[in-house]
């Protein structure tokens, strides 16, 4: 589902961090005092902690990165089991080629072709290698010549082998998950927040068009400042997620927003900064619940 330049690598965290925890103020009587912790985790709509990166659980925690996986896969597949998609394949339509696996990797927006690489480098015997060819060819378009009619049996297959399972896994952290967590800290933001960039990173990737995930917190950027720069969290984030739907709405095949209006801004607006359970959302209509 991405947009991604071939070729490019995802950008690595900034370098820059906020310190947290001890504030030294120089006054008259050379005293000094503490800014205290941070709140305990929000439990009424509205509440968060302003003009500070906030120290909690990342998305990177193994239980919220499951719910992350989840959260996609109702969006991507409408459904919450995740591992189900590792055989899953076909043409939506939307001009990428064919779309397959657990985040939508894609025939014709490079990451398709970097994760056969990948499994036939580490596997060299596989189903899949001898499409390797086609999939350079067809990479950038939406062409399935050299693909048609074995490629999806042969994808099919594949999921089987635990390698091509685990291989999926190690792209989509590479490529996404990572630099979404990286990138989300960075810029002060919990949970939610990481999430988003993540979300936002599966579907649009990181390159330099104008709905890239660059481009899309550049924009939330010029209407909010994050944490990290001493900016309100929820504010932030709604910017970005405007800037967001802005981008799903530039293409016929994103205009459905709901995995924004009726989930990501739901969380936010319930104050759930850091994702706790239980979690109540719609996607296309349909409902779903975790914890």
């Amino acid at each position: 589902m991405r947009t991604r330049l071939k070729g490019r690598a995802v950008p690595g965290a900034t370098t820059a961090r906020l310190a947290l925890g001890l504030v030294l103020l120089t006054v008259a009587t050379a005293g000094a005092c503490t800014v205290p912790p941070d709140a305990p985790p929000r439990t009424a709509p509205g509440h968060h902690v302003r003009h500070t990166a906030r120290a909690a659980t990342g998305l990177d925690d193994p239980a919220k990165k499951e719910i992350a996986m989840q959260l996609v896969s109702s969006a991507e597949n409408s459904s919450l089991d995740w591992r189900a998609q590792y055989q899953y394949i076909e043409d939506i339509g939307d001009g990428r080629g064919y779309t397959g696996g657990i985040i939508g990797f894609t025939s014709g927006t490079h990451d398709m072709l970097e994760l056969v690489e990948l499994y036939t480098h580490r596997k060299p015997d596989n189903v899949l290698a001898g499409y390797l060819p086609a999939l350079r060819a067809v990479d950038g378009g939406d062409s399935h010549e050299g693909l048609d009619p074995g490629f999806p049996k042969a994808w099919k297959k594949a999921a089987r082998d635990p390698a091509f399972r685990k291989a999926q896994n190690d792209e989509r952290d590479r490529l996404y998950f990572r630099p979404a967590v990286e990138r989300g800290k960075a810029d002060g933001i919990g949970a939610l927040g990481q999430f988003a960039y993540y979300d936002a990173l599966v579907v649009h990737g990181e390159g330099d068009d104008p709905t890239g995930f660059p481009a899309i917190r550049k924009r939330a950027l010029a209407k909010a400042e994050p944490p990290s720069r001493g900016g309100d969290e929820k504010t932030y984030l709604n910017a970005f997620l405007d800037a967001r739907v802005w981008a799903m709405r530039q293409e016929e095949a994103h205009s459905d927003t709901s995995r924004i209006d009726t989930a990501q801004r739901v969380f936010l607006k319930d104050g759930n900064l850091d994702l706790h359970t239980p979690l109540n959302w719609k996607v296309y209509g349909e409902r779903y619940h975790l914890g």
